[in-house]
C-alpha cells in the first residue's frame, strides 16, 4: 500500500519520517513519500492514482482545495476549519476528507497542559489559525483574539472559529500592536515575524504554542522558562500525524516511536546546519 504528503514546496516535510517509522513499528510494509504538486496538478493528480493508494496527508497550498473534490464525504471537523489535511482512499479514489490537525491541535496542548482554558490568542490568519483556534474552542475558550499582519485578509479564519459551535467570541486585531488574550497563546507566523515586541507581549502568557518545529527554537519558544509551558510544533505534528496514520491503517498509531523518529530527524538536520 501506498502513502504520500502532496504539497508545494514539501522536501521541508517530516510526514515521512514519522509515518514510515509508525509502519515500521506495527509491521506493515508500507510505503510513504513526499510529492510536490502544484496547486493547478492537485485534482489531475489525486484522481489519477492506482489502486495501491490508500492515504494522502495535505499541506499547503491543498488544504482548502481538497474540500471541492467531487464524491468525497467532508467530514464535520474539516468543514469547521475550511480545509482538509487528510485524504482516505480506497482502491485509489478518495473517499473521505479529514482534518487532523484540529483534534492534533487539542491533544498536542493536553499532553502538556491540563489547567482552564477560557480564553486564547492565535497570532497569524491562516489556514493553521483557523484549525488552532477551534482547538482553542474545543479546549474551553469563549473568546479567541486573532492577532494578523493584514487583519482584513483573515476575515475567513475568524469566521471558521465563530462557526464554532460553542459560538465563541472572535476578535480580530493587528500583529504589530494588538494585546495576547487569554491563557494560551499559538503562533502560525514565521520566526523572523517574531520581534522582540510580540515576545514581551506574550511574556504574561501561560501556555505558549508554537507551530513551527524548524527552525528550532524560534524567538517566542526560546522566551519560555521553566514557569511556563511551552508546546512545539514537533508535538502538533506528532499528535496530528498519528491520527492520519489510524485512519490510514486502521491501527492504532505508536505515538512514541513516531515523536522519537521525528526527534532524530530534526537533530540530525541542526547538527548538518
Amino acid at each position: 500500500m501506498r502513502c504520500a504528503v502532496l504539497g508545494d514546496p514539501v522536501s521541508h516535510s517530516l510526514s515521512p519520517t514519522l509515518h514510515r517509522a509508525g509502519y515500521a513499528a506495527v509491521g506493515l510494509d508500507w510505503e510513504y513519500d513526499a510529492i510536490r504538486v502544484a496547486a493547478e496538478e492537485f485534482a489531475p493528480f489525486v484522481l489519477g492514482l492506482g489502486t495501491e493508494w490508500r492515504g494522502l496527508s495535505l499541506t499547503m497550498p491543498h488544504k482548502r482545495a481538497a474540500l471541492s473534490l467531487l464524491g468525497v464525504e467532508v467530514t464535520a471537523r474539516a468543514r469547521l476549519a475550511s480545509g482538509v489535511n487528510t485524504l482516505v482512499l480506497e482502491a485509489g479514489t478518495p473517499v473521505l476528507a479529514d482534518n487532523t490537525d484540529l483534534p492534533g491541535a487539542v491533544a498536542a496542548v493536553r499532553e502538556r497542559y491540563d489547567g482552564p482554558v477560557t480564553a486564547g490568542t492565535v497570532i497569524g490568519g491562516g489556514a493553521t489559525a483557523a484549525s488552532t483556534g477551534l482547538a482553542l474552542c474545543e479546549l474551553g475558550a469563549r473568546t479567541v483574539r486573532l492577532l494578523a499582519r493584514s487583519p482584513e485578509r483573515a476575515a475567513p479564519t475568524a469566521a471558521a472559529i465563530a462557526a464554532h459551535p460553542s459560538a465563541p467570541r472572535v476578535e480580530v486585531l493587528a500583529l504589530r500592536d494588538g494585546e495576547v488574550l487569554g491563557e494560551v497563546v499559538v503562533s502560525t507566523v514565521p520566526a523572523e515575524a517574531q520581534d522582540d515586541g510580540l515576545v514581551a507581549r506574550c511574556a504574561d502568557t501561560p501556555v505558549v504554542f508554537e507551530v513551527l518545529y524548524d527552525p528550532w527554537p524560534t524567538p517566542l519558544a526560546a522566551s519560555v522558562g521553566a514557569d511556563r509551558v511551552l508546546v512545539g510544533g514537533l508535538d502538533l505534528l506528532v499528535h496530528q500525524a498519528v491520527l492520519q496514520f489510524e485512519l490510514f491503517t486502521g491501527a492504532p498509531g505508536p505515538l512514541a516511536a513516531m515523536r522519537r523518529a521525528g526527534e532524530r530527524a530534526l537533530e540530525a538536520r541542526r547538527a548538518a546546519g
